[in-house]
């Protein structure tokens, strides 16, 4: 085991944690993925980073981590990756075509995840990873990176996909079947169904959120419009906390740019999160609130 790429590192050059438009003080812990990726406790110090870009990741209730390693030379094809804060691995699972998009540990322990590629697929792979489930996705081929983003297993046993270029959300049963799909009004990146069968979606270079019904019909949404000034740069992550609220993160953003944004349902800013580090965000999961954990698993 090698842990000297594994960093605990003290404040970052720049960070602000505040709450906006509003007198009631809140405070997040949260995972970061992306170009980099880190762990910032509630007082905004950096307190973990790994040595590598990410698509997705979770904090898994034993405290490790899943990984979406993005592809490089280590990993061609991408990888999953299950490791605690220490680095050490407890499982690797390199993916065999262009990229690995999304990852989710199951409550059986097996592994959900799409790779990109010739031949997009949706996987669900064991510890042995040996692979229990495969389906072809029904998407474009031509750009693979725009295949596909945050998949999540449903608690009813299908799988909900976000298919960038296709602008289209796409629910599969088990045998890779089309159940249910909305259009969307710019490139999906996630799709997340809420307890109340509606499913949030935020749309990338579209700047916007979009919650929808059963019927696709757009419930509620947020845009720069709804905003005091022009925060959002790059819908990608989203995650829905037990309150209500909804967190999004701005992915194509620079330095001292507002990484993270929480509103109410009545679209009121009351957190936001900026540092100076040059990327932005792709993907992250909100740990807690004011130092209470968030109810698992998290809706993002």
């Amino acid at each position: 085991m090698n842990t000297s790429f594994f960093l605990l590192i003290g404040p970052i050059a720049f960070a602000s944690i505040a709450a906006a438009d509003s007198e009631e003080k809140i405070s997040h812990s949260f995972l970061a993925t992306g170009a980099e990726t880190f762990i910032v406790g509630v007082d905004g110090h950096t307190e973990w980073t790994y040595p590598g870009g990410t698509r997705d990741g979770w904090i898994l209730p034993n405290g490790h981590l899943l990984l979406v390693v993005s592809a490089g030379e280590k990993f061609p094809g991408g990888a999953v990756l299950e490791i605690n804060r220490s680095g050490e691995k407890f499982f690797e699972y390199k993916g065999a075509q262009a990229e690995i998009n999304t990852a989710q540990k199951l409550p059986n322990g097996n592994i959900m995840l799409t790779e990109a590629g010739p031949k997009p697929r949706l996987l669900e792979i064991n510890a042995e990873k040996k692979v229990v489930l495969e389906f072809p996705l029904t998407c474009q081929t031509t750009n693979h990176h725009m295949e596909s983003r945050m998949a999540r297993k449903l608690a009813n046993g299908n799988y909900l996909v976000p298919q960038l270029l296709d602008k289209v959300v796409r629910e599969y049963d088990p045998t890779g079947k089309v159940v249910w799909e909305v259009s969307t009004p710019h490139w999906p990146f996630t799709a997340i169904r809420l307890p109340n069968g509606h499913t949030l979606i935020d749309c990338t270079y579209g700047n916007v959120c979009i919650e929808v019904d059963g019927a696709g019909k757009i419930v509620w949404q947020l845009s720069n419009q709804d905003l005091p000034k022009e925060w959002i740069k790059d819908a990608c992550g989203a995650q829905r906390l037990p309150n209500g609220n909804t967190v999004i993160t701005s992915y194509g953003i620079g330095a001292e740019r507002m990484k993270l944004l929480e509103v109410t349902p009545g679209k009121r800013v009351v957190w936001t999160y900026t540092d100076q580090r040059e990327h932005g965000i792709h993907h992250f999961q909100i740990l807690d609130c004011n130092g209470a954990p968030l109810a698992s698993p998290p809706m993002r």
